[in-house]
C-alpha cells in the first residue's frame, strides 16, 4: 500500500501549495483596494435604480462608484472572509471605458450602466470557478457565463467573485481552499450557503447586487441569515449557461438562478433588464425566454401563512418575524388567513430520494485531495451504508429514539437503481401536483408567507447535525414556486425567548429529535441572547411562473413594514452604529 500511501500524501503537498498560493494572490489584490474615503458613502447608500440615475444626470462617474464599492467590498472581506477570485483592476478598466462611451454618445449602454456586481460560481473569462475544490484552481474560463455576458452588456461592472461550501451541497460556508465565510452580524454564526459569499457581501455594502443560485434554499438561506433580499425565480427564467456545478448534469431537483440585492427596487430592476434576452448560445437547454410582465395586483391581496410546517415548530423569532407581518397586512386591509400544507416531511423524503441516488458519488468526485468538510459527512456517508446497517439504524430511531420523520428520511437516502430513481421522479411529480391543489387553487392565495427556517441562523458547524432544516426552503423547490427573501425584523433576546410551548413534549408529529437539538438539549442551538440583533425574515412564495408578482408583492409588504427596520443600503452599518 505505501506506493498509494505516497501518491496521496505528495497530493495533499500540492494541494496545500495550492491554497497557500491562492489566498496569498487575494490578499495581495485585496490590498489593492482604493482606500475608503468618506465620500464613497453617497454611493454605497444608493440602489442601482440610483447609481444609473446619477451616472447619466453627469452627477456621477462609473468609475467613483465602482471605486467605492470596491474599497468597501475590501473591507467586508476583511471582516467576513467573503471574496475568491478579485477583478478590482478589471472593474476599474471597465468603469472608465463606461465612462468614455457615455461622454462620446451621452447614452447610457443599458439599464445596468455602471452598476458593480458580484457573483457567485459564475464563469468569468480569464478567473477561476473553483467551488473551493483545490482540483479545479488555476482553470481559468475562457468565456463569460450567459448571464454575466448579458449583465455586462447592459452596462453591470462584476467586481468580484464570492465564496461557496465545498460541493454548494450544504447551508454554511466553508471549504479547504478559501475557508470560512462569517456572518456580518456575528462572527459565531454563518453566513449560510450556499450562496454565503454573496450574502455577505451584499450585507455589508460591498456590491450593489448579486447572483446566487438555489437548489433547496442556497440564494433563500444566506440572504436570509445576512439581512438582504432575494429571489428565487421559477425554473427556467434565467440562464444557467457558464454556472459551474459539481454534478452538473443533476436533475431530479432542479438548480435555478437569481438575483440578490440590498432592495426590492434592484430585485425587480434586474428581472425588468434580464427576464426574456435570448440566450444565443443555446447552451441552457432549459431556458425559457419568457420576457418581463408587469403584474396586475388586485387593490385587496390574499395571503395564506404559516409558522409551523409539521417537521420543527419555528422558534420564537422566526415565527414573530411572520405573525408581526400577518398584522402589518391586516392594518392595511389585505387578507391573511392560517393555512396548513402537506406533510412536508414527505417533501423531504422525496428530496433526499433523488439527491442521494447516486451515494453523491458525482458531487464529491472533484474533492480529491481535499479534506471532506464535515457538513458533508452525514449525506454522503449515510447514503453509501450498507442496507442491513440502514434498515437497523431507521428502526433504532423510529423505535428507541421515537422520531418516525428522521427514520423515513434514512430510509430515503440511500444508492438508487435507475428505476427507483424514476419511481421518485414521479412521486416529485405527484407531489407537486396534490400541493398546487391543496393549497394554491383551494385556498386561491395571491401568495403565501412563512418562515425561511425553524432557525434565524445557525452556528458555525450547526448544519451537521440540523441539516434537515432546509426543508422549509427545499418544498419550493419540489413544487418550483418563485419565492423572495424579505428581512422583517432582529432577534430580539428578551421577546424571543423560549416558552413551555417549545419544551413540552407534545411533538408526536414533528421531528422529536431535531426540536430537542434546537430548543430542549443541554446546550440548545436556539439562542436568542446569543442571536440578539442579528437578522430574521420571511419566505414570499408566488405560484410557478408568477415571479414579477411575487417582487410585486415583496415590494407591497416591504412598504407596509416600513423603512425604519435597519435593513437595505448602509442598512447594515446603521444597525451596527446604533
Amino acid at each position: 500500500m505505501w506506493p498509494f500511501s505516497l501518491l496521496w500524501s505528495t497530493d495533499r503537498t500540492k494541494a496545500r501549495a495550492v491554497i497557500e498560493a491562492k489566498r496569498a494572490e487575494r490578499d495581495r489584490l485585496v490590498a489593492s483596494a482604493p482606500e475608503f474615503s468618506p465620500r464613497h458613502d453617497q454611493f454605497l447608500k444608493a440602489g442601482a435604480h440610483e447609481i444609473v440615475s446619477r451616472i447619466e444626470k453627469g452627477d456621477w462617474t462609473a468609475r467613483e462608484v465602482v471605486e467605492a464599492y470596491i474599497s468597501q467590498a475590501a473591507k467586508a472581506h476583511i471582516a467576513t472572509n467573503c471574496l475568491t477570485e478579485v477583478l478590482f483592476q478589471q472593474a476599474l478598466k471597465l468603469a472608465e471605458e463606461l465612462d468614455a462611451e457615455f461622454a462620446a454618445t451621452k447614452k447610457l449602454r443599458g439599464p445596468l450602466h455602471g452598476v458593480p456586481f458580484s457573483a457567485k460560481v459564475f464563469n468569468i473569462a480569464g478567473f477561476d470557478t473553483s467551488i473551493g475544490f483545490t482540483t479545479w484552481a488555476n482553470r481559468p474560463a475562457t468565456t463569460d457565463a450567459v448571464l454575466v455576458s448579458q449583465l455586462m452588456s447592459l452596462g453591470a461592472v462584476p467586481i468580484a467573485k464570492t465564496n461557496v461550501p465545498q460541493t454548494m451541497f450544504s447551508f454554511e460556508c466553508n471549504n479547504p481552499l478559501w475557508g470560512r465565510t462569517t456572518n456580518p452580524y456575528n462572527s459565531k454564526y454563518t453566513c449560510g450557503g450556499s450562496s454565503g459569499g454573496e450574502a455577505a457581501l451584499l450585507a455589508m455594502d460591498g456590491s450593489a447586487f448579486g447572483i446566487g443560485s438555489d437548489v433547496g434554499g442556497s440564494l433563500r438561506i444566506p440572504a436570509a441569515y445576512c439581512g438582504v433580499y432575494g429571489l428565487k425565480p421559477s425554473f427556467g427564467r434565467v440562464s444557467k449557461a457558464g454556472a459551474q456545478s459539481a454534478n452538473p448534469a443533476f436533475e431530479g431537483i432542479k438548480s435555478v438562478t437569481g438575483p440578490m440585492a440590498r432592495n426590492v427596487n434592484d430585485l425587480e430592476l434586474f428581472c425588468q433588464a434580464i427576464f426574456g434576452l435570448q440566450d444565443e448560445t443555446h447552451s441552457d437547454y432549459t431556458f425559457v425566454p419568457m420576457p418581463y410582465r408587469r403584474p396586475d395586483l388586485p387593490k385587496r391581496l390574499k395571503f395564506g401563512y404559516y409558522t409551523a410546517d409539521g417537521f420543527a415548530k419555528a422558534s420564537p423569532a422566526a415565527a414573530r418575524a411572520v405573525t408581526e407581518t400577518v398584522e402589518a397586512l391586516k392594518a392595511q386591509d389585505h387578507e391573511c388567513i392560517e393555512i396548513e400544507i402537506p406533510d412536508v416531511s414527505d417533501s423531504l423524503e422525496i428530496y433526499l430520494a433523488l439527491v442521494s441516488a447516486d451515494g453523491y458519488k458525482r458531487m464529491t468526485s472533484p474533492i480529491g485531495p481535499d479534506p471532506m468538510e464535515p457538513s458533508l459527512f452525514l449525506p454522503v456517508y449515510g447514503s453509501r451504508i450498507p442496507a442491513l446497517i440502514r434498515t437497523f439504524g431507521a428502526w433504532v430511531v423510529e423505535r428507541i429514539l421515537g422520531d418516525k420523520l428522521f427514520a423515513k428520511f434514512i430510509r430515503a437516502s440511500r444508492i438508487k437503481t435507475v428505476s427507483e430513481t424514476n419511481y421518485w421522479a414521479e412521486q416529485r411529480n405527484k407531489w407537486n401536483t396534490m400541493f398546487y391543489e391543496k393549497v394554491w387553487n383551494q385556498y386561491g392565495l395571491d401568495g403565501i408567507i412563512c418562515p425561511v427556517q425553524a432557525m434565524p441562523q445557525i452556528p458555525h458547524g450547526g448544519s451537521t447535525t440540523v441539516n434537515s432544516l432546509v426543508v422549509s426552503t427545499a418544498l419550493y423547490n419540489l413544487v418550483d414556486s418563485p419565492v423572495g427573501i424579505l428581512p422583517v425584523t432582529h432577534v430580539d433576546a428578551h421577546k424571543d425567548q423560549i416558552t413551555e410551548a417549545w419544551t413540552s413534549p407534545d411533538s408526536s408529529k414533528r421531528s422529536v429529535l431535531m426540536e430537542q437539538r434546537l430548543y430542549t438539549a443541554a446546550n440548545p442551538m436556539y439562542n436568542p441572547i446569543e442571536m440578539d440583533r442579528m437578522p430574521v425574515s420571511v419566505q414570499i412564495v408566488g405560484r410557478k411562473w408568477e415571479d414579477e408578482k411575487v417582487v410585486a408583492m415583496m415590494s407591497i409588504v416591504d412598504d407596509i413594514l416600513g423603512p425604519n427596520r435597519g435593513f437595505g443600503p448602509r442598512g447594515f452599518m446603521n444597525h451596527v452604529t446604533s
